[in-house]
């Protein structure tokens, strides 16, 4: 080997193993920008779970997850929010009920068999209804209701379905993404065998995107569950549990805690040691943490649920 190619092979090797200051230089500032902001983002997160910690977690009982407010008046702090947690259970479960069906069902239909004039129209409202007020919702839930029922009439269902009105779209989209993420290879080779398509899309195409779907499910529940404007108008306001949805109002968290903290301090006598005249700011916050914490552990189900039952790689 002469030298010239002794030298070239050096040369070479050790433009190969060093790197550019340029382009270090450049991959180290975009680092740092990049966890710059990321730290950015998290100090407004973390400042808001820690402010309601702390402010919460002192009023948190079981005695406090598992009474109603009914009789307590002022600053007696006897009272709970077991009512507000079954109330919001029931709602938003009654809300998924109405948007999945609705929502898996036209995902499907916009992916498999869209086309032409009303699958761009069925895609359009979508997008139109992602972008309305929550407020609006609950104000359209009780204009349609009052045809059927009286104008002063308040019940479960009613957020429900406003709840529902504001759930479908994203349900919609999320449902649609993840369908379309299926192979085609998967469909034709499903259709070569003789299968037909509707039951291609169950055995297939559902089978192979369920996990993207149900995390997506839980997801849109996660966004609608803290609602308070729609469930404020459709729903109203109660001290005491409710487990009927068609019977009468309900008590949510979010309206709770709304309807705690605009109550203010409570005004107690002088001497009075079994008044606290805070209580409403404490319970609004431990109805606030309880609240938090349900939704996290709806967004940790999904991630469960995303890593248990998505596709394994060979």
């Amino acid at each position: 080997m002469s030298v010239e190619t002794t030298d070239a092979t050096a040369h070479t090797r050790a433009l190969l193993t060093t790197a550019d200051p340029r382009r270090k230089t450049t991959d180290r500032t975009m680092s740092v920008l990049i966890w710059g902001a990321f730290a950015l983002a998290m100090i407004p997160l973390v400042s808001l779970l820690w402010t309601v910690l702390v402010n919460g977690v002192g009023r948190l009982s079981p005695e406090f997850l598992s009474y109603s407010m009914r009789g307590i008046y002022g600053g007696d702090p006897s009272g709970g929010i077991y009512h507000a947690i079954l109330g919001t259970l029931i709602i938003t479960g009654w809300a998924t009920l109405i948007s999945v069906p609705i929502g898996l069902l036209t995902a499907i239909y916009l992916v498999e068999y869209g086309r032409g004039p009303l699958a761009r129209s069925v895609t359009f409202f979508v997008d139109v209804m992602t972008g309305i007020p929550s407020i609006v919702a609950g104000l359209f839930v009780v204009a349609f209701m009052t045809i059927f029922l009286d104008p002063g009439t308040r019940l479960g269902i009613m957020g429900s379905i406003a709840l529902s009105v504001l759930m479908i779209p994203v349900v919609v989209r999320s449902c649609e993404e993840m369908l379309k993420l299926v192979p085609n290879e998967l469909r034709e080779a499903s259709y070569a065998l003789g299968v037909p398509k509707w039951l291609t899309i169950v055995k297939v195409v559902l089978r192979t995107s369920v996990a993207g779907i149900t995390t997506g499910i839980l997801l849109a529940i996660a966004r609608v569950i803290g609602e308070t404007a729609p469930l404020l108008v459709a729903v109203g306001v109660t001290e005491s549990i409710n487990f009927n949805a068609f019977d009468g109002r309900m008590m949510t968290l979010p309206v709770f805690i709304y309807r705690q903290y605009s109550q203010g301090l409570a005004s107690c006598q002088e001497g009075d040691l079994q008044c606290v005249a805070d209580i409403s700011y404490q319970n609004a916050w431990g109805a606030a943490l309880v609240l938090i914490v349900i939704v996290m552990l709806l967004n940790i189900t999904g991630r469960l649920v995303n890593r248990w039952f998505a596709p394994k790689l060979r």
